[in-house]
């Protein structure tokens, strides 16, 4: 019986060589940047171009690493810093980008073709709030039953209850009818 193929290790030695195989990192630092020239930014550096070996050596006397922030510009920029303290602060800021930006959701707002007109008012102040704090509002009438005869009265509320919304939103999706469901979309207004 023969035996299966040994697998490679998947150590971060390559098994051909001894020397350990270079982890695909977002940007060049040190000796793998590959331009002749490059232009050097960082705190207390003043800005301008320099020959490849001087910025090693003025980032090996500051004891920081040399960064290809902007590989594509002419001659490429690299940052003199400390490069897992610069990762660090990227991971930062995307982070809080991404906490301040708001996900839309779509917030429905459900009514029966026969909904009281206080039940009306009290469901338009919760749109608005919707609508104000950047979300969807998804208008519903459930016809249950017989009350399948009474559409034009789940249209008008509708109607009503977008021309009361109409300084907050707009009408994203137009009246639909789907099965026993009469829908509408409002989308916030922007600014």
């Amino acid at each position: 019986m023969a035996l299966p193929p040994k697998k490679p290790s998947s150590g971060p030695y390559n098994s051909n060589r001894r020397f350990p195989q270079r982890r695909v990192a977002e940007h060049n630092i040190n000796g793998f940047i590959k331009s002749p020239e490059v232009r050097i930014v960082g705190e207390d550096i003043e800005a301008r171009v320099v020959k490849l070996a001087e910025a090693m050596d003025i980032a090996d006397d500051l004891g920081l690493d040399l960064v290809e922030i902007s590989p594509n510009a002419v001659p490429p920029v690299c940052r003199i810093v400390d490069y897992k303290k610069f990762l660090y602060e990227q991971k930062k800021k995307k982070k809080e980008i991404k906490a301040n930006s708001h996900k839309q959701e779509v917030k429905e707002v459900r009514f029966g073709p026969n909904t009281d007109q206080h039940d009306v008012d009290f469901k338009v102040k919760h749109a608005e709030e919707f609508l104000k704090a950047g979300d969807k509002v998804k208008a519903l009438v459930m016809f249950k039953g017989r009350e399948i005869i009474y559409k034009e009265r789940g249209r008008l509320l509708l109607e009503e209850f977008v021309k009361r919304l109409e300084e907050l939103g707009k009408v994203d999706t137009g009246l639909k009818m789907e099965g026993r469901k009469m829908t509408i979309m409002i989308a916030p207004k922007k600014g």
